[in-house]
C-alpha cells in the first residue's frame, strides 16, 4: 500500500498517524499547535475528521440521542452537542493541510457522510480512513472507494461478516490498496480488550495490509501490535491533556507520541528474520562462552581429573561436552595452566 510518497507494507517501519479529532476546542491556533506538535514528535502523518453537526445526526432531540453509558467521557451529552463541540470546521482543512505537509507529514482524513467525500476530492487528498462508527455505512464506502484513493477502514464493534461485506464494497467500488486497522471502539480502550492477535488473522483473511487504531493508554498495545505485524498505528494526540478537549483523556502528549514513533521503529527492526546461530555482530562475543582449559601445569603422560581440567571462559577450547571423554585420559605433551583443550593434546 501507499499512501503519497510512503510506502506501507512489513518492509517498512510501521506508519504512524496523529488524529486531531476535536482536541483544537474549537480554536484554530490551537489546531495549528497541535500540528506543529505532531510534526515535532515525528508523526509520519496527521488525520482530521470531516463532518458537522448536522450531517452526522439530528439536533433537538433526547431520547436515543442522548448519551447515557456512565463509563464513556460524553455521558450527559446529546449527540448533536457534542459534535458541535468536536468538529473540525471545515475552512481549517486547508491550513491544516497545509502546514501539516510544510512539515513532512501527509494529511488525510475521516469523510462522515457523501458531501464530505466530495470536498476533500476538492483538497485532494491523498486517501481517505473510514472511522469504526462508520463501517457499517455502506454507501460512504462505495463512495470513498469510487475516488480509487488509498482507504484505510477501522474494524471496531464490526462482525466478520460486516467486515467481509466493508471489504467487498471497497473493493467493488474500484479501490485497489485497502488497510484494515484492529480497533477496539470504547474510550479509553483496556490492553485486555485489544486482542492484537487479531492483526495476522485480519491480514491472511482480507490479504491486506493491517494495522491497530489504538485507544488505550501508553505505548504497550501498540508495540504488541507491531510485533504481531502491524503496519501502520493511528493514536488520538493532543498538547496537554489536563487543557481539555473531547478526546483528550485517552490522546497521547507530545513525549508519549515521540516515545511511541522512536519505539515502534524498533520493535519492527527487531522482528528480523527466522535464524538460529550467532550473528556476524555476535562473532566477538563467542570468547565469553565456556570451554574446556588445562587448569594446571601437566607433564606428558599425567591423566586428566577434574583439578586441571576445567569448563571456564574464554571459548577457545574444546565444548564442555567433551569432558566426560576426556577424564581419565592422559596428556601427549608438556602443557602449562591455561592452555585451551584439543583432541591433539589426548594420547
Amino acid at each position: 500500500m501507499q499512501i503519497a510518497e510512503r510506502i506501507i507494507n512489513q518492509t517498512q517501519s510501521p506508519f504512524i498517524i496523529a488524529e486531531m479529532s476535536g482536541n483544537h476546542n474549537q480554536s484554530l491556533e490551537r489546531a495549528m499547535e497541535i500540528v506543529d506538535a505532531a510534526g515535532k514528535a515525528g508523526a509520519h502523518a496527521l488525520k482530521l475528521q470531516t463532518y458537522t453537526a448536522d450531517t452526522i445526526t439530528l439536533s433537538g432531540v433526547e431520547g436515543d440521542f442522548l448519551i447515557d453509558d456512565k463509563q464513556s467521557p460524553w455521558c450527559g451529552e446529546t449527540l448533536y452537542d457534542l459534535y458541535s463541540k468536536a468538529y473540525t470546521p471545515w475552512e481549517w482543512h486547508e491550513p491544516l493541510m497545509k502546514r501539516a505537509n510544510e512539515l513532512g507529514m501527509i494529511c488525510f482524513s475521516s469523510p462522515f457522510d457523501e458531501t464530505a467525500v466530495d470536498f476533500l476530492e476538492d483538497l485532494h487528498v491523498p486517501a481517505y480512513k473510514i472511522a469504526s462508527f462508520e463501517n457499517n455505512h455502506i454507501p460512504l464506502i462505495q463512495k470513498v472507494a469510487a475516488t480509487g484513493k488509498p482507504l484505510i477502514i477501522s474494524t471496531g464493534m464490526a462482525s466478520e461478516d460486516e467486515i467481509d461485506e466493508a471489504v467487498h464494497v471497497a473493493r467493488s467500488a474500484g479501490c485497489m490498496e485497502l488497510a484494515l486497522l484492529k480497533c477496539t471502539s470504547t474510550y479509553p480502550a483496556s490492553p485486555e480488550n485489544s486482542n492484537v492477535l487479531t492483526i495476522p488473522y485480519l491480514r491472511e483473511r482480507y490479504e491486506c495490509e493491517v494495522g491497530l487504531s489504538d485507544h488505550t493508554m501508553g505505548v504497550g498495545t501498540a508495540l504488541a501490535a507491531v510485533a504481531h505485524g502491524a503496519t501502520a498505528i493511528e493514536k488520538h494526540f493532543t498538547i496537554c491533556r489536563e487543557e481539555g478537549g473531547v478526546d483528550s483523556t485517552f490522546s497521547m502528549e507530545p513525549d508519549e507520541f515521540h516515545q511511541l514513533v522512536e519505539e515502534s521503529k524498533r520493535a519492527w527492526q527487531s522482528l528480523g528474520n527466522v535464524r538460529v546461530g550467532p550473528t556476524e555482530e555476535e562473532q566477538a562475543s563467542l570468547q565469553f562462552r565456556r570451554s574446556l582449559y588445562v587448569s594446571q601445569n601437566m607433564k606428558c603422560g599425567d591423566v586428566f581429573n577434574e583439578e586441571n581440567l576445567q569448563i571456564v571462559r574464554p571459548g577457545n577450547g574444546l565444548a564442555p561436552k567433551h569432558i566426560s571423554e576426556i577424564l581419565g585420559k592422559q596428556i601427549k605433551v608438556d602443557v602449562p595452566k591455561g592452555t585451551p583443550m584439543s583432541w591433539a593434546l589426548v594420547q
